[in-house]
């Protein structure tokens, strides 16, 4: 498999002494389910939205399909990021607007600024927003306005927000930290058969270290912006969930056979 993503040496700091990521080094192939996990202010986020530059590294390399993002001016950062589809935890949907809508939204990164302001979109493109959202069970609420919405359903139109974009890549930040148990395992369900049957990459920042365990290729582990941990799930022991969660590690009720309850 081709490496798609590959960070080198990426630090990022906010004024003088808050460290969100120290020197992280990884990579990710294509079509592999990447779930990154740690504590709350670990630098989870920070790390997804460095990838696609919605915050700045301080330094370091962020090289995607080929290309350093860290160094791309306005115009090329635009292309590039019409290939790195990107899910929310509060899904930044427009509520006013229908979900056929929200989900052409996506393809605002292909068009110029008027025919984006005028909602211009081909036959083609609200022909694929119809499949897309038929593939997510979304058929039922194509018109709906957003805010008629569940948290679920919210969270899927996001998910076709970005599958409209054709991206290489998806980045989900806790995608499923708002949903109940249920509508959670219908998102990773989705998550997962998106990487396994269309080949994208998923890199998804998770709370949930059971749910890590079930649908993930490999594992990255950060507890206050440093990588702990890099490896397949079945490599993950108490000790490393100890090295990774710190004091938490307890309340995650871990043991041997990969069980967490809490």
């Amino acid at each position: 498999m081709t490496t798609l993503l590959q960070l080198n040496h990426v630090s990022k700091h906010y004024g003088n002494d808050t460290k969100a990521l120290s020197d992280v080094n990884f990579s990710v192939k294509e079509g592999e389910f990447v779930s990154i996990i740690g504590p709350s202010g670990a630098g989870k986020s920070t790390l997804l939205r460095c990838i696609n530059r919605m915050v700045d590294a301080n330094s370091g390399e962020i090289i995607f399909d080929n290309v350093d993002i860290a160094g791309l001016g306005k115009k090329d950062l635009k292309k590039a990021r019409t290939k790195i589809g990107m899910i929310f935890q509060h899904y930044n949907l427009v509520n006013r607007l229908s979900v056929i809508e929200n989900v052409l939204h996506g393809r605002l990164g292909f068009k110029s600024t008027l025919a984006g302001a005028l909602g211009l979109y081909t036959e083609e493109e609200k022909r694929q927003a119809l499949q897309i959202l038929g593939v997510l069970g979304l058929q039922e609420q194509i018109y709906k306005r957003s805010d008629q919405l569940s948290g679920g359903q919210k969270q899927r139109v996001g998910i076709a927000r970005a599958l409209i974009q054709n991206p290489k890549m998806l980045l989900c930040d806790e995608p499923i930290a708002s949903l109940d148990p249920n509508a959670s395992k219908i998102i990773m369900d989705h998550l997962k058969n998106i990487s396994a049957s269309m080949g994208i990459t998923v890199l998804v920042n998770l709370h949930q270290v059971e749910v890590a365990l079930k649908y993930s290729d490999r594992i990255i582990g950060v507890n206050k912006g440093s990588l702990i941990f890099d490896g397949p799930p079945n490599e993950i022991t108490a000790e490393i969930i100890e090295a990774i969660y710190g004091s938490e590690a307890g309340d995650l009720m871990f043991d041997l056979g990969g069980q967490y309850a809490g």
